[in-house]
């Protein structure tokens, strides 16, 4: 178990059913369920409680699957659905560990439409503002991955389980082949976005806590003043914009992991070119959404499925109430057929709409490079912050050269024509705060100090900020 030693209590009551009276089915699903309790000592197919995990109180809903598979039937619908709303009542944090091969099957319709009771139950648990985290073991499958198993702010899944909608041996035993493999595996579904990371049941424990412990923070430090833009008078960047393109793009140079990093921060989604995590900053828990330079230099670019997920985090936040910070750091979105069909364009004004409309206070952080829609999607923000030498341009500089000058050796030209840099967005009212620092850990502490002071001063969400466009600068 997740919880602390000495912590569980349980919430489950027993459960009586009704004397068989015959012989044929009813008898014959009697008796599988008097074995199931046999072999695996507990009276139904789900364990709910409550306990401490790292010290923090939440609400567990837990599947045996030793009792018929894990599957879900009246009994445990019901046992799910009185859990989750003891919760949302007592005002805790929900996790759920599935383990299932989703409806039971000797009951039928009527156990398949459990799952509908149990995703009313957990609509109304996260419009209460009540985080629910959800860890998928080996193996969950059907209605129970199709409901409850995917609505978790935060989803995590053990190491080579079985994930998907319908099992492989119901899959082959249908349509006469195997279902291809590798598909329907943790490792697979987080590439594909669909769950946050793969963690160790080991570390479960602790990965819980520390999302438990910042989600718990309520303490704020005492309001500061707003801080203010630092521009040059005269409206004239600081910095070569080339240089700085170039600059940015050097391996080594501090990104998102530094950044998070620097404060107390917990890791929900640690994989692919986009990432999010919680991070205090100076007391103010934040939903941090941002783009990982290793990866990108590595080769793996933000594409269509990485901005669902950027979504998901954002509505996640707002869902819970945590302010927004993106990270911009990115040298453009992937650019592939499987890109095209899978609708980036589309993901592109879908995120830049979740960041305009979400009811949170949101920040943007220009850290570095900022090349075409994949940093777009990431800008709309109440208060945008930039280290000195961070860019925003529509492509990269030199496919601008390509598009005026058809070929790539204008590219420093053009990177100084099209005002990309941040000193020139910020005499344009583009750009809110500029840190100006020589060091990456300076540059960093500078950005984390602004937006701290930023959540403190109690900021309320500003459409218009969020959809401001350039007025004419000093030039």
């Amino acid at each position: 178990m997740i919880v602390d030693d000495g912590s569980w209590e349980s919430w489950d009551t027993a459960i009586v059913r009704p004397a068989v009276t015959s012989d044929g089915d009813d008898h014959a699903y009697a008796d599988d369920l008097a074995r199931a309790r046999e072999r695996s000592d507990s009276d139904e197919s789900v364990i709910t409680g409550t306990g401490l995990v790292g010290g923090h109180r939440a609400a567990i809903v837990l599947s045996e699957f030793g009792f018929l598979g894990g599957s879900i039937g009246r009994d445990a619908g019901a046992r799910i659905v009185e859990a989750i709303g003891r919760a949302t009542r007592e005002r805790m944090p929900l996790i759920a560990l599935p383990a299932s091969g989703g409806t039971r099957m000797q009951e039928g319709t009527a156990a398949f439409l459990q799952m509908v009771a149990i995703t009313g139950a957990v609509t109304v648990h996260k419009a209460a503002g009540l985080p629910y985290l959800v860890y998928l073991r080996h193996p969950t499958t059907g209605g129970v991955f199709a409901s409850w198993g995917s609505l978790g702010h935060v989803t995590w899944a053990q190491p080579g389980a079985l994930v998907g909608f319908l099992g492989p041996r119901v899959y082959e035993g249908l349509h006469g082949k195997p279902f291809p493999d590798g598909v329907q595996t943790a490792e697979n579904l987080v590439r594909t976005t669909v769950v946050d990371d793969v963690v160790e049941p080991a570390e479960l424990a602790g990965r819980l806590s520390s999302v438990l412990r910042l989600l718990a923070l309520h303490d704020a430090p005492a309001p500061n003043e707003s801080p203010e833009a630092t521009v040059p008078d005269d409206g004239t960047p600081a910095h070569d914009a080339w240089a700085s393109v170039l600059a940015t793009r050097e391996r080594g140079r501090a990104g998102l992991a530094e950044f998070l990093a620097q404060g107390d921060s917990a890791a929900l989604s640690d994989a692919g070119p986009l990432r999010f995590s919680l991070s205090s900053f100076g007391g103010n828990v934040a939903m941090v959404v941002g783009y990982d330079r290793v990866s990108q230099q590595n080769g793996e670019l933000p594409g269509p499925r990485h901005l669902r997920e950027a979504r998901r985090a954002i509505m996640a936040a707002g869902d819970l109430g945590l302010p927004v910070v993106t990270v911009i750091d990115t040298p453009g979105a992937e650019l592939s057929v499987v890109a095209e069909e899978g609708g980036l364009a589309a993901q592109i004004a879908r995120c830049t709409v979740e960041l305009i409309k979400v009811g949170v206070p949101t920040v943007s952080v220009m850290l570095g490079q900022g090349a075409g829609g994949a940093a777009l999607a990431l800008f709309p923000a109440d208060l945008r912050v930039a280290r000195a030498d961070a860019w925003l341009s529509p492509l990269p500089p030199e496919g601008a050269s390509l598009i005026v000058y058809r070929d790539l050796d204008h590219a420093d030209e053009m990177s100084s024509r099209q005002g990309i840099l941040a000193g020139r967005l910020a005499a344009q009212g583009m750009v809110d705060v500029i840190v100006d620092a020589e060091s990456d850990d300076a540059a960093l502490a500078g950005i984390r100090d602004v937006v701290a002071r930023h959540l403190a001063s109690s900021p309320v969400p500003d459409p218009q900020a969020r959809t401001r466009v350039p007025v004419a600068d000093a030039r």
